[in-house]
């Protein structure tokens, strides 16, 4: 097997637990290469990601394209994608080289136009705020399968994957997915309606959406990351991926253990 290792180069407190990987990678004598950029990433099976949840979102979209497991080591501050802690990082060289499972994530394609972008958790259309306007909430018309669901009325609207369910979307009172559920959510964001609540729906649908207002404005950002602006004359149409991220699983860990301790530790 290739092994890849991709880290964050910019992060000191990862260096204690890089080198203990680096050193127990070498004494088992598997070959791996070692990546500071998603652009870096070769040709391996396994991509061993040490970082926390950013981290792996920056890798999971081209890993995805390519095939590649991925195995998470949280050396970040969350890290409810990763299936390791760093004091872990030799129960998870030792599995890397076992018979191990993998867990596959769905993944959100979304075409603006002529252009795809893809997100492992969400897509997030915020309104984008001029301070010389009147008004600065958007009307935002949702379709899905070609039938009305609603105008959201507010801040925007969250249409995420079960993976991304725990992120933004829970914060916006969205429901939690567990990751093998066929489905997305829409969760509006700030509604000025009580009557626009959180919708999942089958992720064999197609959802679209649009501005309802001429002049009107929305940023994109996919897995937190800026793509593009919005207008009303744009078309946006979301659905499933044709290709899936797969993560190494941990035959000792379950989502609910992680789940809870999660939500106690962002309870604090």
């Amino acid at each position: 097997m290739k092994v890849g290792v991709y880290c964050n180069k910019n992060a000191k407190k990862f260096l204690p637990i890089q080198k203990a990987l680096f050193s127990l990678l070498k004494d088992r004598g598997i070959p791996h290469a070692v990546y500071y950029s998603v652009e870096e990433i070769g040709a391996v099976d396994a991509l061993i990601v040490l970082g926390g949840d950013g981290t792996i979102l920056k890798t999971a979209i081209e890993a995805g394209k390519r095939g590649i497991v991925l195995l998470g080591i949280n050396a970040g501050t969350l890290g409810f994608l990763t299936e390791f802690e760093g004091e872990q990082v030799r129960d998870a060289v030792s599995l890397l080289e076992s018979s191990f499972e993998t867990e596959q994530r769905s993944v959100l394609e979304i075409c603006v136009n002529d252009g795809c972008y893809y997100a492992l958790n969400d897509a997030v259309f915020q309104r984008s705020y001029d301070e010389a306007a009147d008004n600065n909430v958007v009307s935002i018309g949702v379709e899905i399968d070609g039938k009305k669901v609603d105008d959201i009325v507010g801040d925007g609207i969250i249409v995420s994957t079960p993976t991304g369910s725990t992120a933004y979307s829970l914060s916006a009172g969205g429901s939690i997915l567990t990751p093998d559920i066929a489905a997305f959510i829409l969760t509006p964001v700030c509604a000025h309606s009580l009557h626009n609540r959180p919708i999942v729906y089958a992720d064999t649908s197609e959802l679209r959406m649009f501005l309802n207002e001429e002049g009107a404005a929305l940023s994109l950002f996919a897995d937190g990351r800026h793509v593009c602006n919005l207008r009303a004359e744009d078309r946006v149409q979301l659905r499933k991926a044709s290709f899936c991220v797969k993560f190494i699983k941990n035959p000792n860990s379950n989502f609910f253990d992680k789940l809870l301790f999660k939500l106690n530790k962002w309870s604090r």
